[in-house]
């Protein structure tokens, strides 16, 4: 039978206050002493802070008749470990009163209170203790001390007592190294790890030391240092440490070398929790979501609990495929795993539903935080952006900004305003944002504040004053910049400025697809195809290629893919025919075809028809058949929606009766668009909306990096979930399929199924 001891590490170890309670309770009932035995009382005094019941163990401790340094000690220590840095400053101070004397155990916990609050005259006061006593000399109190000034930023005092140091050992240099990290001084924590190295203890650091200095190497963006580290602790035997192992997968993913975690991670013998979570994140990272989704499903699978750090990241991979159904189904398993309160799930979860367009579930999972952070706030604010709701983001930003929260705007908050009023068509309230920036929020405009000014003036049709503020930046214009202004002049016909953008464009990034299938776009809208034409033969002669536009609707445990013209679906007959009939109701409630948006010389009859075969009508069409009335279309792009779709889609949207999504998804690093008929704001349309070209352009959020792909499937249902259940099965056939880093959304969408049925 387990000692009364062991069981209550057990209960302390498992977070258990029921079994703690019980075991007191056996205590009490087979112990006939009266009081407690001394070492008993310890344990429970411990077992009781440690377990967040501070008031029991401090009851407990009161009526104890004799309190030793262990006794007030493990009362410190277990308030410190539960959060409670000014009950354990307060309880050192009842001990003091106490006339009990504290040891090399008690400073430590004092000192580290002090420096969590920065409580730097109570911490001074500890140290002072600490000297006159003469603890100060202990290696572990002098770690502590040095802890301490630099967590209140008292980086000379700190020196001074590293400096005064008569031994320095493991935990001394591990404070160093990561109080360098911490306060942004990367370059001080390699310095000091190279110093440790050559004298200060031998060089045989722990987990704590590596890892803090793989995080100097990834914060500052060195690959080739961190991979030197990773050379010398396989040399040294401690690559196999799963703790070393996480932080180096967390390093590379954060170097963008997500093939190198790979590795890592294969290699590691037994993996824990923070091994799955570190992998998934690198994922999610570098824009590997899927793999992200599906390593979350082995690591469920493998009974690996899940932290809020994990579905935090999941979340993020689930925004960024635009898929609703899965964000779901996660949420459904962060409710069950009782983390909804973690303020960084909640934020994933605003932030995911605000990109899958669900602006009702976003504002729901918003308000239902039980408290907001920055994040929080940028995410609420983003899905108000991504639907083009200036006013409602706008009323939020000033809620925001009243004093009534403790929280200030950063850049990302404001580059979100920006973007909502942007889509929004809101140009006075952004430029009022913009030009109080400096002055109200303290916040200097970088490139992408720039970019979204570029793109508001732009889409409100005031293109001249756009390419008059570019002239007038206080700093080099970004691709970003210019892509809005191209983007601007091709949907507005002016050709003149849009050839001064696509030529800074090229000179910036000859290489990307975007930019030229635009310019050319831009030319071909005012009919002047022999320009077109010249720059299209342009992108053939430099093998630059246009990536092929996809749309994609989910139906019952299917993904159904179409493209432009795409006649291979199994309901083609169906779908053309709900097509004809569309037609004819827009055209009789007064739609007319945008046939300048043809991409091709044809006749006008021929451009019409063209224009009514675009993906997304395809996509809608087969919405309207297969899915129930009352449910919302969502229809999902690689590529912006075109102009006319839009307008199209908004009549039929009114005619039918229907909600109808349009969801531009964030894959290869373009940053989703929503749009929404039945919401949609009228001056965001002449914007939003460009030709079907990369979405590189949307102001706030750039980034596009094309498709390459020999095989694409065409039209129809490309996979299935059949065999659910068996997760390791479906797992490993999805993990044999090769792929490359950049694929087609085609290519992609063949395992958005199968994630979604093995999470529901």
């Amino acid at each position: 039978m387990p000692s009364l001891t062991t069981i209550i590490s057990t209960a302390i170890s498992l977070r258990s206050p029921h079994l703690g309670r019980a075991t007191h309770a056996l205590i009490l009932k087979t112990t006939p002493i009266c009081p407690l035995p001394l070492v008993l009382t310890n344990h429970l005094v411990n077992m009781y802070s440690k377990l967040d019941l501070i008031a029991l163990a401090t009851l407990l401790l009161s009526l104890s008749p004799i309190r030793s340094v262990v006794t007030w000690t493990s009362l410190i220590a277990g308030s410190l470990h539960s959060g409670h840095a000014a009950s354990a400053l307060a309880q050192f101070r009842s001990m003091i009163r106490d006339s009990v004397r504290p040891n090399d155990f008690t400073y430590p916990c004092a000192l580290k209170a002090s420096g969590e609050l920065k409580w730097i005259v109570t911490g001074r006061m500890v140290h002072g203790m600490a000297v006159r006593m003469g603890f100060v000399r202990d290696v572990f109190v002098g770690c502590s001390v040095f802890d301490m000034y630099e967590k209140v930023g008292w980086r000379d005092d700190a020196r001074k007592v590293f400096d005064e140091m008569p031994e320095r050992n493991v935990a001394t240099w591990n404070a160093w190294i990561c109080n360098a990290v911490s306060d942004g001084r990367c370059g001080d924590a390699v310095s000091g790890f190279a110093e440790f190295l050559g004298s200060g203890g031998g060089g045989k650091g722990n987990s704590i030391t590596y890892c803090g200095v793989l995080n100097a190497c990834s914060d500052l963006g060195s690959l080739r240092l961190g991979r030197q580290l990773h050379g010398f602790l396989i040399k040294s035997g401690d690559a196999g440490d799963v703790s070393v192992a996480n932080g180096l997968i967390d390093f590379y993913g954060k170097c963008e070398d997500v093939r190198c975690s790979e590795m890592v991670f294969g290699a590691i013998g037994e993996r824990n929790n923070v091994s799955w979570c570190s992998m998934v994140a690198a994922y999610q990272q570098n824009g590997e979501e899927e793999e992200a989704c599906l390593l979350f499903l082995r690591a469920r699978e493998g009974g690996i609990v899940l932290s809020e750090y994990m579905l935090s990241s999941v979340l993020s991979a689930c925004a960024g495929l635009a898929v609703l159904e899965l964000g779901r189904s996660v949420h459904a398993v962060a409710e069950k795993a009782c983390v909804m309160g973690n303020v960084f799930v909640g934020s994933a979860l605003v932030d995911m539903y605000g990109k899958c367009g669900s602006l009702h579930d976003a504002e729901q999972a918003f308000y239902g935080m039980p408290e907001w952070n920055l994040v929080s706030w940028n995410s609420m604010l983003s899905g108000y952006a991504h639907l083009g709701r200036a006013d409602m983001a706008l009323s939020l930003f000033d809620e925001m900004t009243s004093g009534n929260h403790d929280v200030k705007p950063n850049y990302v908050t404001l580059i979100c305003v920006l973007t909502a009023c942007s889509r929004g068509g809101s140009v006075k309230a952004g430029m009022d944002i913009f030009e109080s920036m400096r002055g109200s929020f303290g916040i200097e405009p970088v490139s992408g504040h720039y970019a979204c000014v570029v793109d508001m003036l732009g889409r409100a049709g005031m293109v001249d004053k756009a390419y008059d503020f570019i002239l007038k930046m206080s700093i080099v214009p970004s691709v970003s910049v210019w892509g809005a202004l191209l983007a601007a002049s091709r949907l507005y016909g002016k050709p003149q400025l849009g050839t001064i953008a696509a030529h800074k464009l090229f000179e910036l990034d000859p290489q990307d697809s975007g930019n030229h299938v635009l310019y050319s776009n831009m030319f071909a809208a005012s009919g002047r195809w022999v320009e077109a034409n010249i720059i299209r033969s342009n992108m053939k002669n430099q093998d630059i290629k246009k990536g092929t536009g996809y749309s994609w609707i989910a139906y019952k445990s299917e993904i159904h893919v179409f493209q432009a013209k795409d006649s291979s679906h199994e309901r083609n007959t169906e779908i053309q025919a709900m097509l004809v009939k569309l037609r004819r109701e827009v055209e009789a409630a007064g739609y007319s075809p945008k046939t300048n948006l043809s991409l091709y010389d044809l006749e006008e009859e021929e451009r019409e028809s063209e224009i009514w075969s675009h993906s997304e009508k395809i996509a809608l069409a087969f919405g309207l058949i297969i899915l129930p009335h009352g449910t919302p279309i969502r229809i999902t792009k690689n590529l912006r929606i075109c102009l006319d779709c839009h307008d199209a889609i908004k009549i039929i949207s009114s005619s039918v009766g229907r909600e109808i999504i349009s969801i531009v998804g964030e894959y290869g690093g373009t940053r989703g668009v929503l749009c929404s008929p039945v919401l949609c704001d009228e001056k965001a349309v002449s914007g939003a909306h460009g030709a079907e070209s990369p979405s590189k352009y949307d102001a706030a959020f750039a980034q596009n990096q094309g498709w390459q792909c020999s095989q694409i499937p065409r039209g129809g249902h490309i996979a299935e979930a059949r065999n659910a259940e068996n997760v390791p099965a479906v797992v490993g056939a999805l993990e044999a399929v090769s792929y490359q880093r950049l694929r087609c959304p085609a290519c992609e969408i063949a395992h958005h199924l199968i994630l979604i049925a093995l999470l529901v």
